[in-house]
């Protein structure tokens, strides 16, 4: 569903956040704009929500609750699992770690963030078992209370099911609980080819922040608590925390729109294949090489410096100063288009 002009390219690879929101969600805003409806969610946009996540994650129990952002949804999730003098594994390239100021920390009252290291942004189980219970009982310590996941990661990878698994088996052994990053979820299920289910509960996934903003919406995200014994207390952080709107119905009426038909699994499958697309591209450019696995609608790749100049120059728009010196990093989005990668892939082929 492009929100691009079919004569000019649009030139921003920045981030899957600079597009705007998807036409259905756009409608369905208007749609719930009209009438009066009752606040803080007792609206019958979010009392049929909980229904439709159960149906799609195969959980008759599960509670979801909408915020506005990925960040708070991280946050008062993680804030669930740890207590103040906890602490949450996750790695160093973790959005939670590199991206978020330290909320966790301060929506936890002060549970630290460990970093355990891995290949390709993930977790390595080897090495999380290794410091997975280090500390635990000891009394001058912060104590092992979760881990958490992102995926996809935040260099464009995928945890498998089975790494998933893996993981939440190294979770349940020790007595600590597995939170899920799905900032991107939509783009890793659709690549994994799985079902939510497989991907989260069923993997030992307690608590997933499930993205959308990223992919179609205009603003809203959900946490979903596969334990239900979990939901009085988020409800109560999450008004403490600000994010129990009191027109709640315009998230609910988003995220509504977001499942229906399977917009937000077409989307991604857009914004997948535009990824791949480019991938391929680029992999034929001389002097080029892609630094990671592109496996969902992100991807990072090493170019000569004058080359990244001349693109910006053109106006084009990419993240390149992050990370070692030439890594750029490419995002597509739902409303990229192959005339979008295709003149991008024509410019560095005639600049390189």
């Amino acid at each position: 569903m492009s929100q691009t002009s079919n004569m000019t390219p649009a030139l921003s690879f920045a981030s899957d956040n600079v597009t705007g929101a998807a036409t259905p969600i756009l409608e369905a805003l208007l749609a719930c704009n009209a009438g009066q409806y009752h606040s803080y969610g007792d609206d019958d946009y979010s009392q049929r929500l909980e229904q439709t996540f159960r149906q799609l994650f195969e959980h008759d129990s599960l509670k979801v609750f909408l915020v506005a952002t990925g960040t708070a949804a991280n946050a008062l999730g993680l804030s669930l699992l740890t207590p103040p003098w906890g602490h949450v594994f996750c790695h160093p390239e973790s959005h939670i770690n590199q991206d978020e100021c330290n909320a966790p920390g301060f929506f936890s009252h002060g549970a630290k963030l460990v970093t355990v290291p891995g290949d390709n942004a993930k977790l390595d189980p080897a090495q999380l078992q290794a410091v997975l219970t280090t500390g635990q009982g000891d009394v001058h310590m912060t104590q092992p209370a979760a881990v958490s996941l992102t995926q996809a990661t935040e260099l464009g990878t995928l945890y498998q099911l089975e790494e998933i698994r893996a993981i939440g088996a190294l979770c349940r052994e020790a007595g600590l609980r597995l939170h899920m990053d799905g900032a991107r979820f939509a783009n890793a299920l659709e690549a994994l080819g799985c079902t939510p289910a497989q991907m989260t509960w069923q993997a030992g996934v307690e608590v997933l922040s499930f993205g959308a903003t990223k992919n179609g919406a205009l603003g809203v995200e959900a946490v979903v608590l596969f334990d239900p014994c979990l939901a009085e207390q988020f409800a109560l952080r999450r008004k403490r925390g600000g994010h129990l709107f009191s027109k709640m119905r315009f998230l609910a009426a988003q995220m509504e729109a977001y499942l229906a038909d399977d917009l937000w699994r077409s989307n991604a499958r857009q914004a997948n294949a535009m990824a791949r697309r480019l991938a391929d591209g680029l992999a034929q450019v001389p002097g080029l090489s892609l630094v990671a696995p592109v496996e969902a609608n992100m991807l990072f790749c090493q170019l000569p410096l004058p080359l990244i100049k001349a693109l910006l120059a053109e106006g084009f728009d990419f993240y390149h100063d992050r990370w070692a010196p030439g890594v750029v990093r490419l995002v597509t989005s739902f409303a990229t288009q192959a005339q979008d990668v295709d003149h991008l892939l024509a410019r560095v082929r005639a600049l390189a």
